[in-house]
């Protein structure tokens, strides 16, 4: 190597002469005999320094006539242990430009400088020791830490050497976002992916008024715990108060859902109940019915009757529809109606035996659960024509006897036995007062 090299250029020879070696260590035996590697320009002067010691400490050698000579060992190691290079290596300006002198001034020789060097930073060492040991006391209640400038370097050092990019998964997760963006947008574009959309927004939309419906459901279990009331306003006021926040959640869902008919059904049904709680209070009361306005009373039959005529409506649609699309030959779709009518029905999705293990709708089976249905509008219908014709034969109102046939006609079609029938008529107001009719004349 050149005479007063720095360490860059020693790294240099070596690679030249081992170009075969991607990363080595430059090693070189101190005064014990033991192999120090070097780092910097620093250790490369110290052991040069070590040559004369090796002379002087060596009983074989000829202490007049000996030149030394600096032995290195060059130790290929992998990449990541190769010591880094420093910045300060190209900046650090080789010995013989370091000291400045007269020409006829004798210059210490290359080994003196060195000891030299090692005895300054050995004294600059202890010196620094001794203050830090001095200041220690003073800096004993501080508690904040403050990092190095070579910590920092260190990392950085370390970061550029291994390669490792902290923000490298925050490039990626970008990346993947923009190529999954792009990729749906192409995908969205197509017909077929508009025919799933729609089917998804449906369902979503059926998702939003079910919740409605069921928090309304909830406002109506609630109402119906107070019920049948005495005549205190409180116990009615907060039982009306139910009912009002039923209607308000069963009119959202059907906002949200036009053709949402369990919906209107159960807004029916409400205005039903709502209609009872004002005829069950006035009695409970024991107010003078000629002095009572029923016309609010109507008005919440009426208005359930209304429901309940549009809910039909909508529900035959839909059966309608589903009988058309149960002819389709196409597996699929008796599939899905398969599914959905078990959903009606509440049986087990897995259940194969109700459909022979092979997915077919029989015709009876798919009108089962549409004839159940069709039962219970009836019975629904017949109940608020009859509690309608129980108030308008008390308060006297013409055609009362009307609502009260078309309620049995319901009965009928709703599959009630005679029997049961005629324990209802038997049960209407209006037998209470033709009793009384002949309890007056029998005496």
């Amino acid at each position: 190597m050149p005479v007063n090299c720095s360490f860059r250029v020693l790294r240099e020879v070596v690679g030249k002469r081992f170009p075969m070696s991607k990363a080595v260590l430059i090693k070189y035996k101190d005064n014990d005999g033991d192999l120090v590697t070097i780092t910097s320009t620093y250790e490369l002067r110290m052991a040069e320094s070590c040559v004369g010691d090796l002379i002087q400490n060596d009983p074989d050698a000829d202490k007049g006539d000996s030149i030394g000579m600096l032995r290195l060992h060059i130790v290929e190691v992998s990449p990541e242990h190769e010591p880094p290079l420093l910045e300060e290596e190209e900046e650090t300006p080789p010995v013989s430009e370091m000291v400045k002198g007269d020409e006829n001034v004798s210059q210490p020789s290359l080994v003196e400088s060195a000891v030299e060097a090692v005895h300054s930073k050995i004294d600059s060492t202890e010196k620094v020791a001794q203050e830090e040991k001095t200041g220690r006391q003073e800096e004993a209640d501080c508690k904040e830490v403050e990092m190095d400038d070579w910590l920092f370097e260190f990392a950085q050092l370390f970061r550029t050497h291994v390669g490792v990019d902290p923000d490298a998964h925050i490039d990626f997760h970008e990346l993947g976002m923009e190529l999954c963006s792009e990729a749906l947008e192409e995908t969205v574009t197509t017909e077929q992916a508009q025919n799933l959309l729609n089917k998804a927004a449906l369902k979503f939309q059926e998702v939003a008024a079910l919740a409605f419906f069921n928090w309304a459901n909830v406002h109506m279990c609630e109402a119906r715990k107070r019920i049948p009331i005495d005549g205190s306003a409180a116990a009615y006021d907060w039982v009306r108060e139910k009912y009002s926040r039923a209607r308000e959640k069963y009119e959202k869902a059907i906002l949200i859902k036009p053709d949402f008919y369990e919906g209107l059904l159960a807004l029916g049904q409400q205005q039903f109940e709502m209609a009872k709680l004002h005829w069950s209070f006035v009695l409970a009361k024991k107010d003078n019915l000629s002095q009572w306005d029923p016309t609010e009373t109507i008005d919440l039959f009426e208005s359930a009757e209304e429901k309940l005529k549009a809910a039909t409506e909508i529900w035959e649609k839909l059966e309608e529809q589903r009988a058309n699309e149960l002819k389709d030959p196409t597996t699929s779709k008796k599939d899905e109606l398969l599914k959905l009518r078990k959903k009606q029905d509440g049986g087990a999705e897995g259940d194969s035996s109700s459909v022979g293990g092979q997915g077919d709708v029989s015709p009876e089976e798919a009108a089962e659960p549409t004839a159940v249905m069709r039962s219970q509008v009836h019975l629904f219908w017949g109940n608020l024509l009859f509690e309608r014709s129980q108030l308008e034969s008390k308060l006297g109102v013409p055609g009362w006897k009307k609502n009260l046939d078309v309620a049995v006609e319901r009965f009928r079609l709703a599959g009630a036995s005679e029997a049961d029938i005629s324990i209802v008529l038997n049960n209407h107001c209006s037998n209470e007062k033709v009793a009384d009719e002949h309890e007056k004349k029998a005496l």
